[in-house]
């Protein structure tokens, strides 16, 4: 192990975001501050193509450049980034509240605060295709891409609450929605189900599942450029047909990146971080000078300026919260 002698105000675990711009509140407020960027920097915005709906860029902007810019602009106010997945984090010191950061190759980071800014990953079906088609017709998110599939027919896959909001979502935009169900009922709440099954615009496709992507093509690299149809089974009867379609939201969950502090922090039933229960600083988890922000806090927005809108919050509460101990 290489440990770190200096001891930093904050230590940003994430670089979506959430935590890149928790890092230019923290350093502008003259806090120490160093973002464990992980291996993929830029967390999940990196694998969109296109972002319409982040204010300021009239005809959209690039995922990877957008989060490029934001970790230029963390760099050039003088943020140290360290690449790398964090291993465990834990308490050293109960007093003195200092906390150590482990990172996968051995370092270990001391901290008098800690934001977790680690982000939500997409479920995806695990076909073939699947992972090269995101951004070309596969998407986990509606109301992010939802707008390139203007009259066009798309499929949601799931049966939840996000499968149905979506469902619903697209409805509004796209000339047709179908809705793919491995059983035969919803698993969403009874007012989200009620709008899906009630909208003519969304056919329902009850007990089946994917099982190819663009299943009839021959496999070339011009081919594979966008999703042109999906391979559908019925796991009732066995039938199998081909669905021609422009675009496949993918909407089975999503997963927390939180299982480093799973034995540290509160979390719900499905993974997330418990924030809130402190009235004074609102985005401060189960323990004292740990904080959160993004989508592993966050099981209902999914919005990457809502992610940054926390992880300003709580650089504000970390500032706070150390001038307090003063």
């Amino acid at each position: 192990m290489t440990e770190n002698n200096q001891i930093y105000d904050t230590v940003i675990i994430g670089s979506g975001p959430a935590g890149l711009t928790a890092a230019i509140y923290n350093v502008r407020a003259e806090l120490k501050t160093v973002v464990i960027a992980g291996n993929t920097p830029g967390g999940q915005l990196t694998v969109t193509t296109l972002i319409e709906n982040w204010p300021g860029f009239p005809d959209g902007i690039g995922g990877t450049k957008l989060m490029m810019d934001m970790q230029q602009q963390v760099k050039n106010l003088g943020v140290e980034i360290k690449y790398g997945n964090v291993k465990q984090l834990r308490i050293t010191d109960y007093e003195l509240k200092i906390f150590e950061v482990e990172l996968e190759d051995g370092q270990i980071l001391k901290s008098r605060a800690v934001i977790v800014a680690t982000g939500a990953g997409a479920k995806w079906l695990g076909l073939p295709k699947e992972k090269e088609l995101i951004g070309r017709g596969i998407s986990g998110c509606a109301t992010c891409d939802g707008m390139f599939f203007r009259d066009k027919e798309v499929a949601v896959v799931g049966g939840g609450n996000v499968a149905c909001e979506d469902a619903s979502f697209l409805s509004k935009i796209c000339k047709k929605v179908y809705l793919i169900h491995r059983r035969d009922e919803l698993r969403a709440t009874p007012v989200e189900g009620k709008r899906v099954l009630e909208n003519e615009k969304i056919e329902k496709i009850w007990n089946s599942e994917v099982t190819e992507i663009n299943c009839e093509l021959p496999i070339t690299n011009y081919e594979l450029e966008r999703l042109h149809n999906i391979k559908i089974k019925n796991n009732k009867t066995g039938e199998e047909k081909v669905l021609p379609i422009d675009g496949l939201f993918v909407a089975i969950g999503r997963t927390p990146a939180t299982d480093f502090i799973k034995d540290l922090v509160e979390l719900k039933d499905n993974g997330y971080i418990v924030v809130g229960k402190n009235e004074t600083y609102v985005s401060m988890t189960s323990v004292p000078g740990i904080f959160a922000a993004g989508d592993c806090m966050d099981d209902s927005y999914r919005q990457a300026i809502v992610a940054a809108g926390a992880g300003a919050k709580a650089a504000i509460d970390v500032e706070r919260w150390l001038n307090n101990r003063v």
